[in-house]
């Protein structure tokens, strides 16, 4: 069994995804970000990133294994199960490049692009949406092209997709269309319309964020700094 600590976000749909498409038992825990669950000493025993989502696996030989971070999650849990990675160096090395691109561009920017898009004040943040925004129409362009000669990131379904597709499927409340990246948009159709897939998105949706919580009236969730997590 694998407790799920999570919230209903894109790098919470990564792991549910996975989770899903593996037919993995688990039990998903609703985290409170909204009001400092992750800063419990319970959950940062878990993460000490104090994000979610993570999870900690109890079939396992020996004490349960926390895990924490989206991407290394699936690469977790695909080497726990032997699905959704190729086996093959050259296979795994080009997965590897894109779990890194995802976490380390498309990630931050569509995440950054989501906050000041739908969370963040709305006076003196032009310039902040005009970066954030033409970063995230750059990796939607990159997608474009991988996906020009093939149906998936890696040529068939695999954790690179899962990782990347979350942000991706919320492009319209960004405020982005599609329409430019054509390759992107028939990728994402094909993905969402997967049944572990659609499970996985429903999950907790009643708890999503639909703006009650925002930078103006949530600090606990917005505008953290390191007095979150240290005792200064």
């Amino acid at each position: 069994m694998i407790d799920l600590y999570y919230a209903p976000t894109p790098n919470g749909w990564k792991v549910s995804i996975m989770l899903e498409e593996c037919g993995l038992p688990y039990t998903a825990h609703f985290l409170d970000i909204f009001h400092g669950a992750q800063f419990t000493p319970q959950f940062l025993a878990i993460n000490p990133n104090a994000k979610m989502p993570a999870i900690v696996d109890h079939d396992v030989a020996g004490d349960p294994v926390p895990v924490f971070e989206s991407g290394a999650i699936l690469w977790y849990l695909a080497d726990k199960t032997g699905r959704f990675m190729p086996s093959d160096p050259l296979g795994r090395k080009e997965a590897m490049e894109w779990l890194f691109w995802q976490t380390g561009n498309q990630g931050p920017m569509a995440g950054q692009l989501s906050h000041f898009r739908m969370y963040g004040p709305k006076d003196g943040q032009d310039y902040a949406l005009t970066r954030y925004r033409g970063e995230y129409e750059r990796t939607l362009a990159v997608l474009e092209w991988r996906l020009r000669d093939r149906d998936f990131i890696l040529g068939e379904y695999s954790v690179a997709d899962m990782l990347s597709f979350p942000w991706a499927f919320i492009a319209k409340n960004l405020d982005v269309s599609l329409d430019p990246f054509p390759q992107v948009q028939r990728w994402r159709e094909t993905i969402k319309n997967r049944p572990a897939v659609r499970k996985a998105i429903d999950l907790m949706k009643d708890r999503q964020n639909k703006g009650e919580h925002n930078a103006g009236n949530n600090p606990t969730l917005y505008n953290q700094d390191a007095r979150h997590l240290l005792d200064i």
